[in-house]
């Protein structure tokens, strides 16, 4: 990637000014996963932050009884890593399909934070949205049904042009609402049956909406 293009991209994810994108450009360093390359295991001491420029990493955390559970999933524009200070990480971190990342040393961001307000002000807003993300994903594990979830996450998946491409992987729809790979393929095969989605060459298609929402109980 160049420079000119890692620098404006930095810009525009942290809203701040062009200089300070430099600053923090001559900070990173490029880093490419392949598709489930372990970027950090869990218990790992970490003392850097990943910002997603392509592709997604997933935050999984291995219960004692060897039980996955997918914690988060970081997209273009999002963060992961330590902050503000180094630690242990909680979770296993694994590259979801062919991930692209700069990564900063947890104690350069700091220290850029404090130095500059705008990239201050940025960095807290990606935080705040991506905090926004944990407790919508909590609050659906405490009140919606397991098939509830999958069609919230199929709605969130699809945005506002309603289609998901390509198509969700079951196992790892099931793992991201917490439930089984039986009961997320039940929960997409009823909307299947009813006309609600449709597959559409690469694509999942939300056909009606509306009834899809109806059905997030």
């Amino acid at each position: 990637m160049h420079e000119d293009d890692r620098v404006a991209a930095l810009a525009t994810i942290f809203a701040c000014p062009a200089k300070v994108a430099h600053r923090l450009d001559a900070c990173m360093r490029e880093k490419r996963f392949a598709h489930r390359e372990v970027v950090a295991h869990q218990g790992d001491d970490i003392a850097h932050c990943w910002l997603v420029i392509e592709g997604a990493a997933e935050i999984l955390c291995i219960g004692a009884a060897g039980q996955e559970a997918l914690l988060m999933m970081h997209g273009p524009g999002e963060m992961f890593g330590a902050f503000p200070e180094p630690t242990a990480s909680r979770a296993d971190i694994l590259a979801r399909g062919d991930l692209f990342t700069l990564r900063i040393a947890t104690s350069d961001l700091v220290a850029l934070a404090r130095t500059h307000a705008r990239l201050a002000a940025g960095l807290a807003a990606i935080f705040a949205r991506q905090l926004d993300f944990v407790l919508d994903r909590m609050a659906a594990r405490t009140t919606l049904t397991a098939a509830g979830r999958v069609y919230a996450e199929l709605l969130r998946l699809a945005g506002a042009e309603g289609r998901i491409t390509p198509p969700p992987v079951l196992t790892a729809l099931a793992l991201g609402v917490q439930t089984t790979r039986e009961t997320a393929s039940r929960a997409v095969a009823v909307l299947e049956r009813r006309g609600i989605i449709r597959r559409d060459g690469e694509a999942l298609v939300i056909v009606s909406r509306r009834l899809l929402e109806d059905l997030v109980v």
